[in-house]
């Protein structure tokens, strides 16, 4: 279902992120830029899917190609593909996104791209249908979430609706469930973090080591270092274990 726009809604952020008091509610409108008019889909909409099956890639490539003849569809079947598309000039109006695949587990890929591309809007296609995940998901600034279970009219109607500037939920979910406080307020710390803590707070989950960070990023290692002590500051933390279970309480434990 598409959320209708809200005639009293909480003012939207810079970068179009609910806060995270709105678990419960979806009850805003999407402050980009709407894609789509009276005539339809503007000229050449450029849709990335990223997802690591190729049959369901090339479903979604189907489902969003039979929308409108000007829409460009680009695939990826990994995070880091994804990132690097992403980083292209002329970077896709829409994102499809897979929330497990290689190089992202569970919504931390998705936290990553809303803090390093806040303007492009994410839909989560994943085979993940549980409430607390898609109330985690929307928390985090996707702009819309679609089961894998879905039909491919509903996958063309998440797209449009987003597109338009909505946001869009599958039917029957409950997001008027109590609120988990403890994982409210993690999610609110979690986007207080720049993009480039947020990229170092996943390396650091992989297990990575300052040094190997700091040549991951093409940084000096005293920078990582000033990174990690923002983020342990930030999430109120006092060890990097530490901080790596609060990631990983939302999916981001490496596998």
């Amino acid at each position: 279902m598409a959320v209708p726009y809200p005639k009293t809604r909480h003012r939207a952020t810079a970068s179009c992120v609910p806060p995270a008091t709105c678990l419960s509610r979806v009850i805003w409108h999407d402050c980009r830029r709407p894609l789509l008019g009276g005539q339809g889909l503007q000229e050449e909409t450029r849709i990335l899917v990223a997802d690591d099956h190729p049959l369901f890639r090339e479903a979604l490539e189907s489902a969003v190609g039979g929308l409108d003849r000007g829409i460009e569809v680009r695939m990826s079947g990994s995070f880091e593909e994804a990132v690097s598309l992403l980083d292209e000039e002329a970077s896709p109006d829409l994102l499809l996104l897979d929330l497990n695949m290689p190089g992202s587990k569970g919504v931390t890929g998705l936290t990553q791209i809303r803090a390093r591309y806040p303007a492009v809007p994410v839909i989560v296609v994943s085979a993940t249908e549980d409430t607390a995940t898609i109330r985690k998901s929307i928390a985090l600034g996707a702009s819309g979430y679609v089961p894998k279970s879905s039909g491919l009219e509903d996958i063309r109607k998440a797209v449009t609706a987003v597109l338009g500037g909505d946001v869009y939920l599958p039917d029957n979910i409950d997001l008027e469930a109590a609120d988990d406080d403890e994982t409210a307020e993690l999610i609110e710390r979690l986007q207080s973090l720049t993009p480039q803590q947020t990229k170092v707070l996943g390396m650091l989950a992989e297990g990575l080591l300052n040094k190997q960070i700091a040549y991951e990023l093409g940084v000096s290692e005293a920078t990582v270092k000033a990174h990690v002590s923002a983020i342990l500051l930030k999430l109120r933390v006092d060890s990097r274990t530490q901080a790596v279970i609060a990631y990983s309480r939302l999916g981001g434990s490496a596998e």
